[in-house]
């Protein structure tokens, strides 16, 4: 249907912009169509209206999730006129909201249209802008639903931007024409979003997330660049599904690759679920009038009920600080407003409830370029807690993964520091150390020789068939590695260590293999994924020698994935380093009885020296130079 037949059908709908400004009174609250889905145009004619006739309305409340536009409402010359309320902070109004302005409602958004519905926040006017009509009379509110729909349902009087830019969107979308009260025709581009952040940074943390996506999961991922790299580390998954409040380009991209196909999903299976969309032209053209792809009002998709129905849904969301006790904001920095609750409590609440849900929180190590750290003792006063300490499986920054889940206070700091900047890590050392949030002798190693080498992490598959994560030792793994230590038999403890040892305390556990120097030894642990968490299933490690250019070997793996060849991938990953770091070779002592050990250096071919003694064989293995 054109403007034209719409006019001639619907005359009383298209008035003049002042006839219908004017119907805006003292007090009411204005309602403005969220981010990309913002009626630019209708929000600039309403403020010409108000420069053009200033006192035709004072003290009126302006109502946004967010603004990604034009916001000039929040100018301190409509102060008389305008107060802005947002439920999320945007570039545009955070200075205003800081220095008292505007207004922000923290809330979880989920709860809206609810707070709409009640009359709890009495809607009067709402600016939105639709498609243009189908036959049937219908505009779809295209790529913004969320508390959208609520608040035209229940506005007192709507007027909608119709733009033919504006996709038709399945889903919970549709509203009749005969149900908004003005047209205004305007054929304008829709705003688009895209965010920046500085390096590969975001490539290095999407790559980390992606060891948590399991094939088939049902995925939610929050704002910003990083959400976006994560999309993009995900392209060799399969068949995931999409539940979320953002539909960005990333989900788009990874809808058209067919690596997001919903067909596992437990709940709207075959549909793609969100609530609004930012992204590009692109994007936009192609969520337009695609059916597998639907959008649903917030209390809907944000609903924590909703998402613990949902199995195995990954929520993944980002913060702006985060304290050593799993404390997390994304919406404050100490005492500034800075952004909102928005919706990642709800999917992260509700994905902690579902079955085999997770929940990942996802943020650069450092903010103010480097200057200062994003995970610090506590968060500081006046932070909103976004994110509570039960909330937060995993966190997840350029520098590994932290498991909180089930941790304690130690354990969880000690995981957190492991993952933080390296130029911040024994600074938080000493302060948690003060707090007694660690043990007050905690040791750590300063500089380079500290900073963890990401870049030996390897993936190998033995040769019975068993995947394994083969990894540096970390200062956080201390708990996993005590509990391997008691889970080895009496005997296997013998081989290792030539003694019955029958205890391995913090003190010790620290000396031998936590704290270590990375440039002069090195401890690789073998581990495997157990339901969310690592185990460690074997440990190699060498140590320099003095007065020589080599070092001193030694490996134990648990007895129930002894000869299944995790002992070779370690051997061999172990001297792949110590090749690396230009060492000739490695020493070792082996108990004449341990045929296992002698068998796999042999096999591994070293050039062995070996010299024997009543027990043992002192053993000299140089590395072959072809």
């Amino acid at each position: 249907m054109s403007i034209e037949q719409l006019k001639k059908q619907y005359p009383k709908k298209f008035a003049s912009e002042k006839a219908i400004f004017s119907n805006i009174h003292p007090g009411d609250r204005i309602f403005i169509g969220t981010a990309c889905g913002e009626p630019q145009y209708l929000v600039q004619a309403l403020i010409k209206y108000v420069e053009a006739n200033p006192r035709a309305f004072f003290d009126a409340e302006v109502l946004h999730i967010w603004t990604l536009g034009v916001a000039p409402y929040t100018n301190e010359k409509f102060e008389r006129n305008f107060r802005h309320n947002s439920f999320f902070i945007g570039d545009n109004t955070r200075d205003a909201v800081n220095r008292g302005f505007a207004d922000y409602t923290p809330i979880f958004l989920s709860q809206v249209p609810h707070l709409l519905r009640r009359k709890v926040i009495p809607i009067d006017v709402a600016l939105v802008q639709t498609s243009p009509p189908d036959e049937h009379g219908y505009v779809s509110l295209g790529i913004s639903v969320d508390i959208v729909k609520a608040a035209v349902e229940n506005a007192s009087l709507v007027i909608a931007q119709m733009n033919p830019a504006m996709p038709r969107v399945h889903g919970d979308t549709f509203i009749h024409i005969n149900d908004i009260d003005y047209i205004v025709s305007c054929d304008e581009p829709l705003l688009e979003y895209e965010a920046s952040i500085p390096g590969d940074i975001a490539g290095r943390i999407g790559k980390h997330v992606a060891r948590i996506v399991e094939d088939g999961d049902t995925i939610q991922v929050g704002y910003g660049s990083i959400p976006n790299a994560i999309l993009a580390a995900l392209g060799h998954k399969k068949n995931l599904g999409v539940h979320t409040e953002l539909f960005t380009e990333g989900i788009a991209e990874l809808m058209k690759q067919g690596v997001i196909t919903n067909t596992e999903k437990s709940a709207d299976r075959g549909k793609a679920v969100a609530a609004f969309c930012m992204g590009k032209r692109e994007t936009y053209a192609y969520i337009h009038d695609n059916p597998g792809i639907e959008f649903r009002a917030i209390d809907y998709t944000n609903n924590p009920a909703t998402i613990a129905d949902i199995r195995n849904i990954t929520a993944i969301n980002s913060a702006l600080e985060i304290d050593l006790t799993g404390q997390a904001t994304a919406e404050s920095i100490g005492r500034t407003f800075y952004s909102g609750i928005g919706g990642q409590a709800d999917f992260m609440r509700g994905a902690a409830l579902a079955p085999n849900g997770k929940t990942i929180l996802v943020l650069q190590s450092t903010a103010q370029d480097g200057a200062v750290s994003r995970i610090v003792p506590f968060l500081k006063e006046g932070a909103g807690v976004t994110l509570t300490r039960g909330d937060i499986h995993y966190v997840v920054t350029e520098y590994g993964i932290a498991y909180l889940h089930g941790k304690n206070i130690r354990e969880r700091a000690m995981a957190l520091i492991s993952i933080a900047h390296p130029r911040f890590q024994p600074t938080l050392i000493e302060e948690a150390r003060k707090l007694a949030l660690i043990y007050k002798d905690q040791a750590y190693i300063p500089g380079k020789g500290g900073e963890y080498p990401e870049e030996l992490e390897a993936y190998r598959t033995t040769g019975s068939g068993i995947r394994i994560f083969l990894r540096p030792v970390r200062i956080s793994d201390e708990p996993p590695l005590k509990d391997f230590f008691y889970s080895l038999s009496e005997t296997t403890i013998y081989k290792r260590f030539m003694s019955t040892l029958t205890n391995m305390p913090h003190e010790k556990l620290q000396d031998f293999f936590v704290v270590i120097d990375y440039t002069k030894q090195m401890v690789i642990l073998a581990v495997f994924e157990d339901k969310g968490r690592e185990v460690i299933a074997g440990v190699g490690q060498f140590k320099g020698n003095e007065g020589s250019h080599t070092a001193e070997v030694a490996l134990m793996v648990k007895d129930d994935y002894q000869n299944q060849g995790i002992g070779t991938e370690l051997l061999t990953h172990l001297t792949y380093i110590a090749r690396r770091q230009g060492l000739l070779g490695f020493s070792a002592e082996v108990l004449k009885e341990n045929r296992v050990m002698l068998h796999l250096f042999e096999k591994l071919g070293f050039h062995m020296e070996k010299e024997t003694l009543p027990e043992v064989y002192t053993l000299r293995l140089g590395f072959r130079t072809s």
